[in-house]
């Protein structure tokens, strides 16, 4: 297989498990970068984003919100496709992917498991049959101690979801971090709780709680392979893809 894979932040774990998922696809590891004083023995490294455009076809990225923008303009510029997995973006953030993707295609989820996208899938479908008016919707998410934004990208890709199916927009409904004297809850918001401890992999949960009746929409990762080998799998179906902002859905097919 031709297609050559770059991975930002290949020393991390996620990084090594990228690099991994390359391999075993049988894809061309281009190399990588992370950041200065960091040593990668699995690959290639290289000095910044713009020598590892030079050298991949697609570059995966699951690194930190604040070399988005960076990595927006430095991938577009050179043509290369994005697989974008990094979390707690900002408007600016966001919109410099969506800027990117006028110029090249970009991939970009909260969460790379097929499992969690059909999750996504069906949080939509249930939000859509299940009236706001009867039914509160509740996330909870937990993760391990090292995780820096809350709630999770997951998590908010699950209240998007939610939301859509819902016909309204997240951030007119979104209820987090109640604490103190709050009174009733809203009705039609969609609230969110997130745990942090240990080790946890992720654990996702949507309820949608009546008077009569509850449902619980779990999802549970057990090994971070999984969002490493989705991810893969995305960079081999966009490379070659025109321009344009793709989703794991996308990747799927299931849109």
């Amino acid at each position: 297989m031709n297609i050559r894979i770059g991975i930002a932040g290949i020393a991390g774990r996620m990084g090594r498990l990228l690099a991994d998922e390359v391999v075993a696809a049988g894809a061309q590891l281009a190399g990588g970068i992370d950041r200065p004083g960091v040593a990668a023995s699995v690959a290639t490294l290289l000095p910044d984003i713009t020598a590892l455009a030079q050298v991949a076809d697609v570059v995966v990225d699951f690194t930190h919100a604040s070399t988005t923008q960076r990595h927006a303009e430095a991938l577009a510029a050179a043509g290369v496709a994005w697989v974008l997995g990094t979390t707690g973006l900002s408007a600016q953030d966001e919109a410099s992917v969506q800027q990117a993707a006028q110029r090249i295609a970009v991939v970009q989820a909260p969460n790379f498991s097929p499992g969690v996208n059909l999750v996504l899938a069906l949080a939509g479908r249930m939000a859509a049959a299940l009236p706001a008016d009867a039914y509160d919707a509740e996330i909870i998410e937990m993760h391990h101690r090292q995780k820096v934004d809350a709630p999770s990208g997951t998590a908010l890709g699950l209240g998007h979801a939610v939301a859509r199916g819902r016909g309204v927009a997240l951030e007119t409904v979104r209820d987090s971090g109640r604490d103190g004297h709050t009174g009733a809850r809203r009705a039609g918001a969609i609230g969110f709780a997130a745990l942090r401890g240990g080790q946890v992999v992720g654990e996702h949960t949507l309820l949608f709680a009546a008077a009569d009746e509850q449902i619980a929409l779990t999802h549970r990762a057990f090994d971070r392979r999984v969002f490493a080998s989705g991810a893969i799998r995305a960079a081999l179906w966009v490379a070659g893809r025109p321009s344009g902002h793709y989703s794991m859905m996308d990747v799927l097919g299931m849109t």
